[in-house]
């Protein structure tokens, strides 16, 4: 098995082990998918699985600009775009859903929305918005429990819609300091009741949303991202418990046999490196429970990644910002050509610079109009 090796997930068969990512971009004025969208992820078809960009499944879970979303008819319709892009030239695609919580400004919420959040703790720094350039995130109101099942509704919802758009699936971005992290974090979580205190009350929303989804569309169209020891936007790292919690979640995922728990380690980035064993109990119990793949991401080359698969450690690779200025990179790996780098200062700008303008040939260049 190598990273060329075709796989299964669950009942979609998919061409490679490699796995594109999800990242935010910032190209969806209106919330909505678009044409520019459409040929960004239809360029990067090559990959065996993408996984798109952050996508709001309710009004409150839009915290960044620009942003799409999948929870109004207009949204769902847009993605049709994307959807039929990549199904054209024989890829496979499934929608990250996430709900910012906390991360957010109102100036980036539709009028009369509000930021919500598990507790009443603001994040720090600042949040870019189109309006008023750098803000300070705006305090989130503590979620009361009804506000927890209309969350609930509207992931289960935003998965349907997401299935009618044509996805093939969807990853619940349980990762990364976003609302379902904030539930499982002691930190952002300060509750005292049902969904907060104990690892068994934080870890509670994170399974209601899964078992819901999964009951909507099919728990092997199903995946979840993690972050363990995840310090972005504010989350604790290692805290007294994290290995058990984490371990308990694996197996309460895994019974729900979801199609892949997808882990994340961004450590090449500056982050803590998550503890090898915990990672190593995740996919233990995961599987071991039933659930399908492991999916590794974070700073891979080819080489690592082979490692990772010879050992059985991971399923399938997930590569992030090599995908960004290489459209063609399961190509680039395969041949050993040299790979381009990414212009940051596109990351997150409106427009085609640096998000549909890389080159397909293996060049080793980044964009045509400038040097690396």
């Amino acid at each position: 098995m190598n990273l060329f090796t075709p796989a299964e997930l669950g009942p979609i068969g998919l061409k490679s082990r490699i796995v594109m990512a999800p990242m935010t971009r910032c190209r969806a004025p209106g919330n909505l998918a678009n044409e520019l969208m459409a040929e960004y992820y239809g360029q990067r078809s090559g990959a065996g699985l993408i996984i798109t960009e952050g996508t709001s499944p309710s009004p409150n879970g839009l915290g960044y600009a620009r942003i799409p979303a999948i929870h109004s008819p207009e949204q769902t319709a847009s993605w049709r775009l994307v959807t039929d892009a990549v199904h054209a030239r024989g890829g496979t695609i499934f929608v990250q859903v996430m709900h910012c919580g906390r991360v957010g400004s109102v100036l980036n919420l539709p009028p009369g929305v509000e930021l919500v959040a598990p507790s009443v703790v603001a994040l720090s720094g600042m949040m870019w918005t189109d309006s008023r350039g750098e803000q300070p995130h705006d305090l989130p109101r503590e979620m009361t429990t009804d506000d927890i099942g209309r969350a609930v509704g509207e992931y289960v919802q935003a998965a349907r819609n997401a299935r009618a758009a044509g996805f093939d699936g969807v990853e619940l971005h349980g990762a990364n300091g976003y609302l379902i992290t904030q539930f499982l974090d002691p930190g952002s979580n300060r509750r005292d009741d049902e969904y907060g205190g104990d690892a068994g009350r934080r870890n509670r929303f994170a399974l209601e949303v899964a078992r819901e989804v999964a009951e909507a569309i099919g728990p092997e169209r199903v995946g979840i991202r993690l972050s363990p020891y995840g310090v972005f936007n504010d989350m604790s790292g290692a805290y007294e418990g994290i290995e058990a919690q984490y371990g308990e979640l694996a197996t309460a995922l895994g019974r729900l046999g979801l199609a892949y728990v997808h882990l994340v380690d961004h450590s090449s980035m500056g982050a803590p490196k998550p503890e090898a064993s915990t990672v190593a109990l995740i996919s233990a119990n995961f599987r071991a429970a039933g659930g399908g793949a492991v999916i590794l991401s974070g700073g891979y080359d080819r080489e690592r990644a082979e490692a990772d698969l010879q050992s059985g450690a991971a399923d399938l690779i997930a590569f992030g910002r090599p995908f960004i200025a290489n459209p063609d990179l399961p190509g680039r790996l395969s041949s050993g050509a040299p790979l381009a780098t990414p212009d940051q200062t596109t990351f997150y700008s409106p427009g085609p610079a640096g998000y549909t303008d890389y080159p397909e040939s293996p060049t080793g260049q980044c964009r045509r109009d400038r040097k690396v």
